[in-house]
């Protein structure tokens, strides 16, 4: 599969394609800003309150990793090669348990076959829609850590007898020694700052939980009763996103998933003014577009 329709006059893709080494290193800072600064508000103002507004915050940030990884799976978070490869694996992916270099092979594989019966990610969405129950069965799963759980016994079964679990290919990787390295100095700076435990409960629980939650709202949202087609306007969805909503689901404009499936070499930092330009050029009556995450949740449980 592949499309090769030109939504937008070339031009217009080369400027929005361009790729910022400063757009990159602020996001790095943010992302991990956050994170700090979250920790920080606990540690100055403990409650049962911001422990927990920290908690979600963090888990929304692990997310965000993920998503910036994406982009330096892709090669278009930098201009700059060898900084995109280095941040990408060692500052984004291995905190979380990714694995930049496995995952650029597996995502691409995605984007050549979408919603194919060749696409991996088809698992994660060919289940919608589906009962309310079962929608609540599947969040409860990820909050409690039994998803976390299920991955690791994948993994566990995978290194064991060859043997993979569908849905979980993102997730693999070649080694977890980056993960363990940079989780040892994150306990390291735990335990500097004088809160060793927080690296348990602020860092490790919103992964196992909080974390696998979100995820899997924005793998509804993107791909989620969409269509089994070649056409990137309708086999990925765009969904409007509230300040609320983009701190907690989608930051880094990851919302605009059809214009990142029609133009995936365009920055993340660039996708809110592609979908403007194809807005202007007059394709949004033929873009799957739900105005918000409560609207997929309703669809998803229909």
């Amino acid at each position: 599969m592949g499309h090769s329709i030109e939504y937008l006059p070339r031009a217009t893709v080369r400027r929005l394609a361009e790729r910022s080494d400063l757009w990159g290193a602020w996001l790095a800072f943010h992302v991990w800003g956050v994170i700090a600064l979250s920790i920080a508000a606990y540690v100055l103002f403990p409650s049962p309150w911001v422990y927990a507004a920290s908690f979600i915050i963090i888990g929304s940030r692990q997310h965000g990793l993920a998503i910036l990884a994406h982009d330096t799976a892709h090669g278009v978070f930098f201009q700059n090669k060898r900084l995109n490869e280095w941040v990408g694996k060692y500052l984004f992916a291995a905190p979380y348990g990714g694995d930049m270099v496995a995952y650029r092979h597996y995502h691409l594989k995605h984007h050549r076959y979408a919603q194919s019966e060749l696409d991996p990610d088809l698992p994660l969405s060919a289940k919608f829609p589906t009962t309310k129950a079962s929608l609540m069965r599947k969040f409860a799963r990820d909050v409690t850590s039994l998803t976390f759980l299920r991955l690791r016994l994948a993994s566990w079964k995978m290194r064991k007898h060859g043997k993979r679990m569908a849905g979980t290919e993102a997730f693999e990787k070649s080694s977890s020694r980056p993960f363990f390295v940079t989780n040892a100095i994150l306990l390291a700076v735990f335990i500097l700052i004088g809160h060793p435990w927080l690296f348990l409960t602020l860092w490790l629980l919103p992964l196992w939980t909080w974390f696998f939650a979100v995820l899997r709202l924005r793998n509804i949202a993107e791909h989620g009763m969409t269509t089994n087609d070649d056409n990137p306007l309708t086999h990925a969805r765009t969904t409007h996103a509230n300040v609320i909503e983009r701190i907690l689901f989608a930051p880094y404009w990851v919302n605009y998933h059809v214009e990142h499936h029609a133009y995936m070499y365009v920055p993340c930092y660039r996708l809110k003014a592609l979908h403007k330009a194809m807005m202007d050029a007059g394709h949004g009556p033929d873009m799957d577009i739900q105005k918000d995450y409560g609207a997929i949740l309703k669809l998803a449980s229909a």
